[in-house]
């Protein structure tokens, strides 16, 4: 199996050399980008995965996955910061991002997110599901050519139905495949779901509630 190409943007002089050699010895094959303006120089397609830490000494982490993103990077970026609050954390996942992890953490943490995040494997960039059509790519989703206003999850889980149109899908497998552990509360595929449907309008149909086993996306004649 050929090395995961990791990008990792980390501005701390002694933070930056050490994750690197850490992730090098774990069978990553790391670019060190000590700042924006050297990470937006590398090319998105030698790469497989990133770490962009949040404060930069020339702008800002978010920047850098916004431009990831726009350089149809659709590899996975997990985010590093000092930040902790949960605004900053759902800001940066609204802003697609695939984890987020606060500083200080133990590296054995570190290496789990990646393998987890490796885990969802290869992203398609680009699906159409019935009227539905979703950009893995640029993390976009349309509905008869009208975009989409999602949140970084409400996309992770239309995108996860759409994959599986036409099958039903238990709330556990969701759970484990679209949120991180942070971030799961009651009743969170629920509210989602019911959200989703929302921005849905008129297609919220396309939802199905299968009693006592999940949901499943059906695929409607267009």
């Amino acid at each position: 199996m050929a090395p995961v190409r990791l990008l990792l943007v980390e501005d701390d002089a002694k933070l930056g050399p050490l994750l690197a050699r850490v992730l090098t010895s774990n069978g990553y094959t790391v670019t060190l980008a000590p700042d924006a303006a050297s990470a937006r120089e590398v090319a998105v397609a030698d790469l497989d995965l990133a770490i962009v830490d949040w404060m930069l000494p020339d702008g800002d982490g978010l920047e850098v996955c916004t431009s990831l993103r726009r350089a149809d990077f659709d590899g996975p970026i997990l985010m590093l910061t000092a930040r902790g609050g949960t605004t900053d954390r759902v800001h940066a996942l609204d802003l697609g991002t695939d984890d987020y992890l606060t500083k200080p953490f133990e590296m054995d943490e570190l290496l789990a997110r990646l393998r987890a995040l490796l885990r969802r494997g290869p992203r398609i960039v680009s699906f159409d599901v019935g009227p539905v059509h979703v950009d893995a790519g640029r993390r976009n989703a349309f509905v008869r050519g009208q975009l989409l206003a999602l949140t970084a999850r409400e996309f992770d889980l239309l995108s996860y139905l759409a994959r599986r149109a036409g099958e039903t899908i238990g709330k556990a497998e969701l759970v484990e495949n679209v949120w991180e552990a942070s971030e799961i509360v009651p009743n969170v595929v629920e509210v989602h779901v019911s959200r989703l449907r929302d921005k849905l309008g008129p297609d919220a149909k396309l939802i199905e509630t299968v009693r006592g086993q999940g949901y499943r996306l059906t695929v409607e004649a267009t």
